[in-house]
């Protein structure tokens, strides 16, 4: 019988902590990441996850703990770690000054790459980006599906063996998100070790083999969004509007008729395996919502019970 060999660790977290004066930004975190998979650090803004990227990109020490990066500490031998890495941050930070395509040439003489070897790369990393008609472009002259597009071309000039990207679709709209998730896919169909933050619970079901929930610099759950969900809540969830001033007294009717019921100011929301039945059961007590809903449960539940919802507003 074959066995299947394990992929080999390239990141490894130990009781990671990284304190400002008397602010703990990371608190404690511990995790492992293999070649080829897509990672995530889910949580909400001040959660810990763009400090804990910087600690990986070594560009930040660590106030404890252990930390290693394919076998090396970051902190001790950080341009070695770095010259494997690719950086989407959170900003584009992209030279306005300069066209697209510079852009790219530019950056790859960074890491000592030749003009030969570098213009060829250029216009293989155009073509990936979708930026083949704007390579003579200014930059301030792109969309920002475009610049974050080329950002993350940019990141790929080294060949990178680990992607990290910090919030890589905020602030864009749909259409540029789902082209930028299918330009993330491919890269993790070549091998790429992609490490994401983000606080969309889309996106980290969309991308993420495996995450953790961070809040308040802890990790609150780890698994993939399937676990996560199995774990933290139901099958499926029920969302019931009976009026401002009625869910409060509702929700008191129908705390029996599923695993948790939460009543929001707008909507009553009951978890449940079988939705419809719920529901049904809730007519059967008589009362009569101004609307329903059975849907799917999501991360994005799991999250807000993990979190709380006042951290997300």
């Amino acid at each position: 019988m074959s066995q299947t060999t394990a992929a080999p660790i390239v990141i490894r977290a130990e009781h990671l902590v990284k304190r400002y004066g008397d602010f703990t930004a990371v608190d404690d975190l511990s995790f492992e990441v293999p070649a080829g998979e897509s990672f995530g650090l889910l949580g909400p803004n001040g959660a810990g996850k763009s400090t804990t990227m910087r600690m990986i990109g070594g560009v930040s020490q660590r106030t404890s703990g252990t930390l290693q990066i394919m076998g090396l500490d970051p902190q001790q031998q950080g341009p070695t770690v770095r010259a494997h890495l690719g950086v989407v941050p959170q900003q584009d930070n992209l030279d306005e000054d300069l066209r697209v395509r510079d852009n790219l040439l530019i950056y790859g003489r960074y890491f000592g790459l030749s003009r030969a070897h570098l213009l060829p790369k250029v216009e293989r990393l155009l073509d990936f980006a979708q930026l083949q008609d704007k390579a003579d472009a200014r930059v301030d002259d792109l969309s920002g599906g475009m610049k974050r597009r080329l950002t993350i071309a940019r990141s790929l000039v080294n060949d990178p063996r680990v992607l990290l990207l910090d919030e890589p679709t905020t602030g864009l709209d749909p259409q540029a998100r789902h082209v930028l998730w299918d330009r993330l896919f491919r890269l993790k169909e070549q091998g790429v070790t992609l490490v994401l933050t983000t606080h969309y619970m889309d996106e980290a079901e969309q991308l993420c083999d495996r995450l953790i929930v961070v809040d308040g610099g802890r990790i609150m759950a780890e698994g993939s969004p399937a676990q996560l969900i199995r774990t933290y809540s139901s099958r499926e969830v029920v969302e019931l509007r009976f009026g401002a001033d009625r869910n409060a007294a509702a929700a008191e009717r129908i705390h029996d008729l599923g695993d948790r019921v939460e009543a929001l100011p707008d909507r009553v929301l009951l978890y449940a395996h079988d939705g419809e039945a719920a529901l049904e059961a809730v007519a059967a007590r008589g009362l009569q919502p101004v609307t329903s809903l059975v849907r799917r449960s999501s991360l994005e539940d799991v999250f807000l019970r993990l979190t709380g919802r006042s951290l997300v507003e």
